[in-house]
C-alpha cells in the first residue's frame, strides 16, 4: 500500500535541494577570470544578470511556495501523483533556469582568453555602433559576441523568445572563428546586426506588404517577386551590412558564398537566403546605388569569372535573367521605402550613408598613413568602412588589414573599459587622449 506521509517526505527533500543547488548558481560577474578588457559591456552585462537574477528569485519562490503547500493540509490530503506532479514542473522550470545560465556563461568564458577575449569586446563595441543611427528611431538594446565553428555568422535577437523560455535580455550574435582577424568580419557581424535593426524598424513586414502588392499587379513576372518576397528578411539584412561597411560588405559575402557551382545557382524555395550567384549581384547593386564607384563593377566581374556561364540548367536560366533584370526596381522600392518607424524618412535617409562615401574613406586612409593617431577618434564602422575601401583599391594589404583591425579592436576594448562618458574612470583623461594609447 502507497504510503502518502514517504511520498511528501521524498519530495520534500527533493525541493529542499533544488534550492541547496540554486543556491550554487552565483552571479556571472563572479566567475571566470579575464582581463579587464575582455568583459562585457556595463550594459549588457548588467541586463544579463537582472535576467538571470530574476529567474532564480522567481524559481526560489516557487520552491518555497510548494514546500508551503506540501506541507499544509491540502498537500497532506493529496495523493502521492498530484504532489509528484507539482515537483515535476518546479523541476523543468528548476532546468530552464541552468539552461539560461549555461548559455550565459559560455558565451563569457571565451573572455577568460585574454587575447580573444579583448577582441570579443572590441566586437562588442563595434556592433552596437553599426546598431546605432543618429535619427534614434529606436532604443540600442545591448549586444554581445562569441566565436563558434562554421563559415556563417548567426544572431539571437533581443527581446525574443529564448530555447528554454523567457525573453532574451541581449542581442547575442555568433561570429565565425575564420573570419578573425580581417575585414570580413564586418560583412558578417553587421548583416547580423541588420537582422536586428530590421525587427526593431518592423522593416520585414512592411516591405513583405509592400513586394506583395508588386507581384499581386503582375501575373506575368509574379515568380521574381514571390521569391524577393521570400528572402527579403535576408535582403535586407545585406543592405545594412553595404549601408554600414561599403564595399567590404559584398568582398566579405563573396567570401563566404564562394561554394560549388551547384551550390551557388541552388534555388531552393525553402531557403530565405537568396541563392548566392542573385545575392552577390544584389548586394553589389545595393552598393552602387548607395555608395557609387567603379570598384562595384570589378567585383561583378570577378564574381561572374568565377562561375562564367552563369546556371547550366536551361529551365533556370531565363529565371536567373528575370530576377537579374528586376534588382535595380528591388534596390529603388527598398531603399525609398518609408515605414511607420522612420518617421516619414526613407531607409537609405536613415543609414547614415554620407560619411561612408567612398571619396571621404579613401581621404581618410591617406590621413590615417600620414597620422595614424587620427584613426583612433574616427566611429568603428567609419573605421571597418575605410579598411576595407583600401582593400578593394588595392592600397592596404591583407598583412597591414590584420595588424590594423587587431589594433582597433583592443583599443575599442580598452576604451570601453576605461572610460566613462567624458573621464577615464581612474586617471581622468580625457576622451580624446585615450588615442594616444599605444595597443
Amino acid at each position: 500500500m502507497n504510503d502518502p506521509r514517504f511520498a511528501s517526505w521524498m519530495l520534500e527533500q527533493e525541493a529542499r535541494a533544488l534550492l541547496t543547488r540554486l543556491a550554487l548558481v552565483r552571479p556571472l560577474v563572479l566567475d571566470g577570470p579575464m582581463v579587464p578588457a575582455a568583459s562585457l559591456l556595463p550594459e549588457p552585462q548588467l541586463a544579463i544578470e537582472q535576467f538571470l537574477s530574476s529567474g532564480r528569485q522567481h524559481l526560489h519562490g516557487l520552491i518555497h511556495r510548494f514546500l508551503h503547500w506540501l506541507r499544509s493540509w491540502r498537500g497532506q490530503a493529496a495523493s502521492p501523483e498530484e504532489a509528484q506532479r507539482r515537483f515535476t514542473i518546479l523541476r523543468l522550470r528548476f532546468q530552464r533556469v541552468l539552461t539560461h545560465f549555461d548559455l550565459f556563461d559560455n558565451i563569457i568564458a571565451q573572455r577568460s582568453d585574454a587575447e580573444t577575449g579583448v577582441w570579443l569586446s572590441g566586437l562588442d563595441n563595434i556592433a552596437a555602433d553599426a546598431l546605432r543611427l543618429r535619427g534614434q528611431y529606436f532604443a540600442v538594446p545591448p549586444i554581445v559576441c562569441y566565436l563558434d565553428r562554421g563559415m556563417g555568422a548567426a544572431i539571437r535577437r533581443a527581446r525574443t523568445r529564448l530555447p528554454a523560455g523567457g525573453s532574451n535580455p541581449v542581442a547575442i550574435v555568433k561570429i565565425p572563428r575564420e573570419r578573425l582577424v580581417g575585414n570580413g568580419i564586418a560583412s558578417s557581424l553587421f548583416h547580423e546586426v541588420g537582422h536586428q535593426a530590421a525587427a526593431l524598424l518592423g522593416l520585414v513586414e512592411s516591405v513583405r506588404r509592400e513586394l506583395r502588392r508588386i507581384y499581386e499587379d503582375r501575373a506575368d513576372n509574379s515568380a521574381v517577386w514571390r521569391l524577393w518576397e521570400r528572402w527579403i528578411s535576408e535582403i535586407l539584412a545585406d543592405v545594412w551590412s553595404v549601408a554600414r561597411s561599403g564595399i567590404a560588405s559584398t568582398s566579405g559575402l563573396i567570401g563566404v558564398v564562394s561554394l560549388p557551382r551547384p551550390f551557388v545557382f541552388r534555388l531552393n524555395q525553402d531557403d530565405p537566403h537568396p541563392t548566392p550567384y542573385i545575392r552577390v549581384k544584389l548586394s553589389a547593386a545595393f552598393g552602387q546605388a548607395i555608395y557609387p564607384q567603379p570598384a562595384w563593377e570589378r567585383l561583378i566581374q570577378l564574381w561572374e569569372s568565377y562561375y562564367p556561364g552563369g546556371p547550366l540548367d536551361r529551365s533556370q536560366r531565363q529565371l536567373f535573367a528575370d530576377l537579374e533584370a528586376s534588382i535595380p526596381e528591388l534596390v529603388d522600392v527598398i531603399l525609398s521605402h518609408r515605414p511607420e518607424a522612420l518617421k516619414g524618412d526613407t531607409l537609405l535617409d536613415a543609414l547614415d550613408t554620407e560619411e561612408l562615401q567612398p571619396a571621404r574613406l579613401r581621404h581618410l586612409l591617406q590621413d590615417w598613413r600620414a597620422a595614424p593617431q587620427h584613426m583612433y577618434d574616427a566611429r568603428p564602422l567609419v573605421t571597418f568602412a575605410t579598411i576595407g575601401q583600401g582593400r578593394a583599391d588595392g592600397t592596404l594589404t591583407p598583412e597591414e588589414e590584420s595588424t590594423v583591425i587587431t589594433k582597433l579592436l583592443t583599443f575599442w576594448a580598452l576604451k570601453s573599459t576605461l572610460l566613462i562618458p567624458s573621464h577615464c574612470a581612474n586617471c581622468g583623461l580625457p576622451v580624446r587622449s585615450m588615442a594616444q594609447l599605444q595597443v
